[in-house]
């Protein structure tokens, strides 16, 4: 009989409590970078608060992204292996449920989100203790990948506020831009096409960590104060966002045909660039 593998090995909280990325994550997040390169000039910017940069980073710490692409989840774990980050993703359900990948998943410490189900509560209460564990969250408020026609968040679900209120864990906006031009929203569909000219053209992908969101005088339970939070880290997030598409305010050049929106909004002229600076 073979002898049982160590919890830290598996991605597991260890007896101490304390959650150690595995190897072989690590290693993917390198494998992440190496897929990146041919298909875009991968650009990072910003960084977290007080970071050794001699040492890993911990937690408990949620990274808030928003959400443009199916290629993102790829762009962020290469850009945190900038950062000396490991993190785990809360990550749709059904991908779990695939065989090697599910299983793949779960080992690295990834954790899955059932949508639209009644286990939808267990993806936060795995949450909470993640980051008691010490764990870094990627998680994305918007709860999908947005359908903005401008490609600007969309107004977040309340699930990382409440998470953020009732762990006390930091909240680092985080804001990519690029990564719509490599991978369509409908993939596969649409790849045949697309991945030869993100090979062809490389374009730039860009991700920003930015300052912590500032949730001070909300409370975890208090009415609305999960829906101030919200706010506060799209808004967070959005003034991140902005210098990195300064070119591009409204519209984004890149017309994505899989994606089901229309491709002009209606006096959308500066409208964005009018809410970057509200807060909750």
């Amino acid at each position: 009989m073979p002898p049982e593998t160590p919890p830290e090995a598996a991605g597991r909280e260890p007896a101490s409590g304390e959650w150690r990325p595995p190897r072989l994550w690590r290693a993917a997040q390198v494998a992440a970078r190496v897929v990146v390169a041919p298909l875009a000039r991968l650009r990072v910017t910003g960084d977290l608060p007080a970071r050794d940069r001699r040492r890993p980073v911990r937690g408990p710490l949620i990274l808030a992204a928003n959400h443009i692409s199916p290629f993102d989840p790829i762009a962020l774990a290469a850009a945190c292996r900038t950062r000396r980050i490991a993190p785990r993703f809360l990550a749709m359900g059904e991908l779990f449920s695939v065989a090697v990948i599910g299983p793949v998943m779960r080992r690295w410490g990834h954790i899955p989100v059932h949508r639209r189900t009644a286990q939808v509560t267990e993806a936060l209460a795995e949450a909470a203790s993640a980051l008691a564990a010490g764990s870094v969250l990627v998680l994305y408020p918007e709860g999908r990948i947005g359908l903005d026609p401008g490609l600007w968040p969309e107004r977040g679900q309340t699930g990382v506020a409440r998470l953020a209120l009732a762990t006390g864990a930091t909240v680092i906006p985080v804001a990519l831009w690029g990564a719509h031009e490599v991978v369509p929203y409908a993939a596969p569909r649409g790849l045949l096409r697309a991945l030869p000219r993100a090979i062809w053209r490389r374009p730039v992908v860009r991700v920003r960590f930015g300052d912590p969101v500032d949730l001070s005088g909300l409370r975890a339970g208090v009415p609305r104060d999960a829906r101030r939070a919200t706010d506060r880290i799209i808004a967070a997030i959005t003034r991140e966002l902005a210098p990195l598409r300064a070119d591009q305010p409204d519209l984004p050049r890149h017309r994505d045909p899989t994606r089901p929106v229309p491709a002009t909004r209606p006096g959308a002229a500066g409208t964005r660039a009018d809410s970057v600076g509200a807060g909750g």
